[in-house]
């Protein structure tokens, strides 16, 4: 198993540098989204165990696989429209910082991707039980809130009598960043379908998948980038400091106090 895990790492990462490469070349990070989700892709593919994999093993691979499909797809075709991603102004022209958010990427798409690569290595199998069943509800619960919530913030941003406004309506009504909320889910739901077959260490482990996702997202790359987005684009709009008031920044309906 930690040769198995050991050549994953190096696709991954393998991967990665080639798309620095490429990207600080091109100096574009039109495919830096695609990219992630095409190794997501790729090493669930390649951590399946060679003598055939069980039913379990195939359920949790391709809820994987059509996650990261319908994002990288959706993702790509935004950059595509929209021609850039603003997250890259202040990198794309640096090597190095590039350098840094390549090699994330690759840290992102292995740890969150080890409860399903744990689970692709066994070679003992159980019959499926409501742990399973449990898990994969609540990953198709947040796959569906996050495909929702992107195309209808997609749809709200194409109307042309939107311009300059926030989107606040549909899922975004009840929170201010559905999407994100949605893919937590996701990553909570697979590793809690995948649990039951984990042993020792591999839990702690794989437990890092749902709380690194929840992590990055809430305090790091997602929540707290587009949070100052918005306030410097919107933080003169009356009508968007109450929806800000009154909207949970992630969790639907649950609006924390400020500290």
């Amino acid at each position: 198993m930690g040769l198995q895990f050991g050549k994953l790492i190096g696709v991954d990462f393998a991967i990665q540098f080639f798309g620095w490469i490429v990207s600080t070349k091109l100096r574009t990070e039109k495919f830096y989204d695609l990219t992630g989700s095409l190794t997501f892709i790729l090493l669930t593919y390649l951590s399946r165990n060679a003598n055939g994999q069980t039913l379990r093993q195939k359920i949790q691979s391709a809820c994987v696989m059509i996650w990261a499909l319908r994002l990288g797809t959706f993702l790509f075709r935004r950059i595509m429209k929209l021609g850039k991603d603003s997250r890259f102004d202040r990198m794309r022209n640096s090597p190095l910082r590039l350098f840094y958010v390549w090699m994330m990427q690759g840290i992102w798409v292995f740890i969150t991707l080890l409860p399903t690569l744990y689970l692709n290595q066994k070679r003992v199998d159980k019959s499926l039980t409501k742990t399973d069943f449990i898990g994969w509800a609540i990953w198709l619960f947040g796959f569906v809130f996050e495909a929702i919530a992107d195309r209808q913030k997609m749809a709200f941003k194409s109307n042309p009598s939107n311009q300059g406004k926030f989107v606040n309506t549909g899922l975004w009504k009840y929170s201010r960043h559905p999407n994100y909320f949605g893919e937590i889910c996701a990553w909570f739901g697979l590793y809690i379908a995948s649990s039951h077959m984990l042993v020792g260490k591999e839990r702690i482990f794989g437990f890092l998948s749902p709380v690194f996702v929840a992590s990055l997202i809430s305090f790091l790359s997602g929540v707290p980038i587009l949070e100052r987005k918005a306030m410097k684009t919107y933080g003169n709009n009356s009508d968007y400091i109450v929806y800000r008031k009154k909207t949970p920044v992630l969790l639907p309906f649950v609006n924390f106090p400020r500290i």
